[in-house]
């Protein structure tokens, strides 16, 4: 399939590792001239070179005047942004008994704010240039939450509210905003939560932990000239583990 995604450029936030590089390294692959975002030079520059034609930017997402400063530059580098994949790492397991109410604001910073922020600096010019893909990865934990992650749950289900929204108010001027909701991939994400994969994934009805690189041609699919259509989307993608309709 051609994805006419040939010559667009994409900003791909949380990209130096797990599905934020899986998406970058797909995007590539179509064409797309990427900018790849970290906390980490060394590890940025560990993995840019499975990237085609992308730049690095290290910046800290959860730091304001340092998120802004590699929105500048993503834009002086690549000339404008016209795929953005808003990507954050998740807080810390935790329950409504063992989390802090200080801990949310944290949350917050690292799983919503930032995600807005890139929205409010690159959607308007979207807009003005009549074309634009917006892509949040959250989790399936939107869906149906999970016991031990209660600060993912709350500040991922509130970006994804906020995603909805916006994507009813600009879909009319050829901008798409979706997210995708992972199941359990083979990422370092899942070993630092789950000390044996094998009952996740025994527990998944596929049998099988999700491959990075297949939910990286997901998203670039839900940026492609094919997918102008799907508007305000929440897709799943976890081998079948959620039980809802929706």
């Amino acid at each position: 399939m051609d994805t006419g995604l040939d010559g667009r450029t994409a900003l791909v936030v949380g990209a130096s590792g797990g599905l934020g590089l899986a998406t970058a390294k797909a995007l590539a692959a179509e064409g797309v001239r990427t900018a790849i975002v970290g906390r980490s030079r060394e590890r940025l520059d560990a993995v840019l070179g499975d990237v085609p034609n992308a730049i690095a930017l290290v910046a800290d997402i959860t730091d304001v005047e340092a998120r802004r400063h590699m929105m500048d530059e993503a834009e002086n580098q690549l000339g404008q942004v016209d795929i953005l994949i808003a990507n954050g790492g998740g807080p810390p397991p935790g329950t409504f008994a063992s989390t802090d109410f200080d801990a949310y604001q944290g949350a917050l910073d690292l799983n919503l704010l930032p995600a807005v922020d890139l929205c409010k600096r690159f959607i308007p010019s979207m807009q003005e240039r009549g074309w634009g893909r917006v892509v949040a990865i959250t989790s399936q934990s939107v869906r149906e939450p999970i016991d031990v992650l209660i600060l993912s749950n709350t500040a991922r289900a509130a970006l994804t509210s906020f995603l909805k929204t916006t994507a009813r108010e600009v879909a009319a001027d050829g901008v798409t905003v979706n997210t995708v909701q992972p199941g359990a991939h083979l990422t370092d994400r899942l070993t630092s939560i789950y000390a044996d994969l094998e009952p996740v994934r025994q527990g998944v009805p596929a049998k099988r932990l999700g491959d990075p690189e297949d939910f990286g041609r997901i998203v670039t699919f839900l940026c492609s000239e094919s997918a102008k259509y799907v508007v305000g989307a929440s897709l799943i993608v976890d081998g079948g583990n959620s039980h809802g309709l929706q």
